[in-house]
């Protein structure tokens, strides 16, 4: 989802809500009425999945909260001091328990108490509504996101990331079959790095705002691709050190070539697997080098197939664990 999209989205969700929030708090005649847009704003600001866990933090502090103010205020009347240990606490309290998005809402609690000095049934039932209200307000406007504007967004960076993963493979490939390289690769692969970093971020916020099974699938699918993506490095600095490339390179140049097209989401290397396979076994067969340099050079070559089956076994890696995914989940509706 577009930086601008989300930005828009979120302001409209937070004007609604703030206004909706205040008509309600009007119609139930509650005290501070204004407030409750804070909490709202507050609330909202997060993601689905963090806004059921802040909403949850909240109500617990809120009780919390109407404690310690209940006992300090009742001892201690002078209203700095007062104000003072009941937040000192509440701080305590939230940083031990990593609940400290809480405390802005509470301090308005307190607050509140401390103005009209009433710790009655009434005012303690106008802070909770408060509260409760702006909570569900934000829960509700929180289900509303473009989540498959964002779906969608995260399966095109998919494409994207495939696509120059196979332009940049055919490069290395043409290298490896005696050809200067039309693109400068190393920045190819460093743009792409950075890239993947910020589709990871993204799956991460499209996982906090859904609420359908197994969302991670994307984020694990862009962490595989970053992990084949430092293995291109590797593959690209091990062939700039062959001084002269042996006649086995042709080999796997055309290897790299046919791997290009299976670099896909749904491709199960298992042939490509089996393919690399006889490509070692076929280069032991190979007769010795003659000269050191020679040896050398093929030394790097092999090391240049070990890494393209690491390339590999990252792929196979992620189809076992979706399927190890799978599995669970499967087994688990079972139970139920």
């Amino acid at each position: 989802m577009g930086k601008y999209k989300k930005m828009l989205l979120l302001s409209i969700k937070i004007g609604i809500g703030t206004c909706a929030a205040i008509y309600i708090a009007q119609l139930m005649n509650l005290e501070y009425p204004v407030s409750i847009g804070t909490v709202t704003l507050l609330t909202l600001m997060e993601t689905k999945w963090e806004t059921l866990k802040l909403s949850v933090n909240r109500l617990v502090t809120l009780f919390m909260t109407l404690v310690l103010s209940w006992l300090i205020f009742w001892h201690i009347h002078n209203i700095p001091i007062s104000y003072g240990m009941v937040l000192a606490l509440i701080v305590l309290i939230a940083e031990y328990f990593g609940w400290r998005t809480t405390v802005s809402v509470n301090a308005l609690v307190v607050s509140h108490l401390i103005m009209i000095d009433d710790f009655s049934i009434e005012a303690i039932r106008n802070e909770f509504w408060l509260v409760m209200i702006g909570i569900i307000i934000a829960v509700i406007l929180n289900l509303f996101n473009l989540n498959l504007t964002h779906r969608r967004a995260i399966i095109a960076n998919m494409r994207y990331i495939e696509q120059k993963m196979q332009m940049i493979m055919e490069e290395l490939a043409a290298y490896l079959s005696g050809k200067e390289m039309s693109r400068s690769v190393w920045e190819d692969i460093c743009e792409l790095e950075k890239q993947i970093q910020v589709f990871i971020r993204d799956a991460e916020e499209y996982k906090e705002n859904t609420f359908q099974s197994h969302p991670e699938y994307y984020i694990n699918y862009f962490e595989m691709r970053n992990e084949q993506c430092m293995i291109l490095n590797s593959l690209h600095y091990e062939m700039k050190r062959i001084r002269s490339m042996p006649k086995q390179a042709k080999v796997v140049a055309e290897f790299l070539q046919y791997l290009t097209k299976y670099i896909t989401e749904t491709n199960i290397p298992n042939r490509q697997i089996e393919k690399l396979k006889t490509i070692f076994a076929d280069m032991k067969k190979e007769a010795l080098p003659e000269t050191m340099e020679e040896f050398e050079n093929r030394a790097m070559l092999f090391h240049i197939l070990m890494d393209i089956e690491d390339f590999i076994f990252c792929k196979e890696r992620f189809v076992e664990d979706l399927y190890a995914m799978q599995l669970k989940g499967n087994r688990k509706k079972d139970v139920d």
